[in-house]
């Protein structure tokens, strides 16, 4: 979505000036009189409140949720470095996103933004950026804001794949050209239009073109208008909250890691439990907790999208976690807290892309098959295959993040519960053909495998060349949170 100034002061002043200088002069007396300008957008200051909550919740998810999720996963001697890479990961990307990151991400391009923001650059207190409803705006640095957490909290999700076994130097590198080359692309290829506004604009001035001229003229800016997308988004794909663009981005990058960076040393001969479940619990519900902003956050507006969002995300997590809870009860014959709040990530993974597309009882269903699917693929798959993805962020995120991205494609039909998709050229909702929908979403997933894959295959090699990946078995053993940080997490 692309956020322009809507109306720049000094505006109607000039626009007043020149048709005071026209009916001033004779020749022009019978000229008729020139159309008022639109009025300026002025944000809802419930809509602002909303996002500025929901931009400290995605915060929330990340730090503590997301640090304490991992860092209660791994052995005690490596607590401190998970920690570490997750803040790291929110300070390093909130620098990166407001210098060159947003432009290149919400501005105009196919595959990729420029730098007309470049620093933010025209970004006043003033500027109002769209949401999904045509004459409703909210602050554009408030969107900066909000969007800054997505960015963060991907590149964090990583590093769970790895945990354990790369150096910090490693880490540091890596995030930032994985930011830059492989998220701020797939966001902007997933997310940036040229807004309702825009569009609406285009189309009623397209109808009221009164001859044939006017109306080729009117339907070539419409055309315009329209192709001002990014890639995947021109394909009708959708994508609420981020299943692509977070979460197939984050799992397919972890599992490409957990291959070029090897097994943790003794995986396989050694028991490497979880050092708190305690830790991995609170994490799990401040995850939770944060998710409400992250899906009812992605509405832009304090409205029924945004309800509709949380129950979703109540009802679907709620089902994966029972869903994968008493598939593992089946299967191994006890229930354990991991695997529920494993289930419980795994749903609010799958429910992201259709949070505000899918009806109440359609996510049900979406987080009752995401609890066993990943939990199929986190124990059978991967045992089959023999990767060590240390806490499972391909199985739960990319996994998750694959179905919820193809479901909603389904889901998202009127006549299953769904909201349908609006079309800003009539103001109503769209035609729904399930097929088209499915073949759209089926190829938004394909191109993000296929771009996150290749990019970050490169950008492990350039890291592995350049600082390396892994410390020595010698100091793997003894634990990165001495030999990185020269601290331990407990010191007891």
């Amino acid at each position: 979505m692309t956020f322009k100034t809507l109306i720049r002061a000094g505006l109607a002043g000039l626009a007043a000036l020149a048709v005071t200088a026209l009916l001033s002069d004779p020749t022009f007396a019978q000229a008729p009189a020139a159309a008022p300008a639109p009025a300026p957008i002025v944000p809802n200051k419930g809509d602002t409140t909303w996002m500025l909550v929901a931009t400290i919740l995605v915060l929330l998810m990340t730090i503590p949720g997301l640090a304490l999720f991992y860092s209660g996963l791994v052995r005690t001697k490596n607590a401190l470095s998970v920690l570490t890479h997750v803040f790291y990961s929110v300070c390093i990307v909130s620098i990166i996103w407001v210098i060159y990151g947003y432009s290149l991400t919400f501005t105009g391009g196919t595959y990729i933004g420029g730098f007309d923001k470049i620093f933010l650059k025209g970004i006043t207190l003033e500027s109002v950026g769209g949401t999904f409803s045509v004459g409703v705006g909210i602050p554009e640095l408030v969107f900066v804001c909000f969007q800054m957490t997505f960015a963060a909290i991907t590149p964090a999700l990583i590093v769970g794949a790895f945990a354990e076994r790369m150096k910090f130097s490693a880490v540091a590198l890596f995030i930032p050209l994985w930011v830059t080359f492989v998220y701020f692309p797939m966001a902007h290829m997933v997310w940036y239009w040229a807004g309702p506004d825009a569009v609406d604009a285009a189309a009623k001035a397209l109808a009221a073109a009164a001859d044939e001229g006017a109306k080729k003229a009117a339907q070539a800016k419409l055309d315009e208008v329209l192709a001002d997308a990014g890639k995947i988004f021109s394909w009708g794909a959708i994508d609420f909250a981020g299943g692509t663009v977070v979460h197939i981005n984050a799992g397919i990058a972890g599992l490409i890691g957990a291959y070029l960076v090897g097994k943790r040393t003794g995986h396989g001969k050694e028991l490497m439990p979880p050092h708190s479940l305690v830790m991995t619990f609170i994490g799990a519900c401040l995850l939770w907790v944060g998710w409400f902003g992250f899906n009812a956050g992605s509405n832009l507006e304090a409205s029924g999208g945004a309800v509709l969002a949380m129950l979703n995300t109540f009802v679907a997590t709620a089902a994966a976690a029972l869903s994968w809870m008493f598939a593992e009860w089946a299967v191994k014959g006890k229930p354990s807290l991991l695997g529920a709040v494993s289930g419980c990530i795994a749903g609010l993974v799958a429910v992201t892309p259709a949070a505000g597309f899918a009806g109440p009882m359609g996510s049900i269903v979406l987080g009752l098959i995401a609890g066993v699917v990943c939990l199929f693929f986190c124990s059978t798959i991967k045992n089959m295959f023999g990767y060590d993805d240390s806490l499972d962020v391909f199985g739960i995120h990319g996994v998750g993040g694959i179905i919820g991205a193809i479901l909603t494609g389904i889901l998202v039909s009127p006549d299953l519960g769904g909201t349908g998709i609006v079309d800003y050229t009539t103001g109503k909702v769209a035609e729904y053909s399930m097929s088209t929908q499915l073949i759209s979403q089926i190829k938004g997933v394909l191109m993000t495998i296929v771009w996150c894959g290749v990019g970050s295959l490169i950008i492990y090699k350039i890291v592995d060349y350049t600082v390396g990946l892994r410390p020595t078995v010698e100091q793997e053993r003894e634990g990165l949170d001495l030999n990185d940080h020269g601290e331990r997490a407990y010191n007891m």
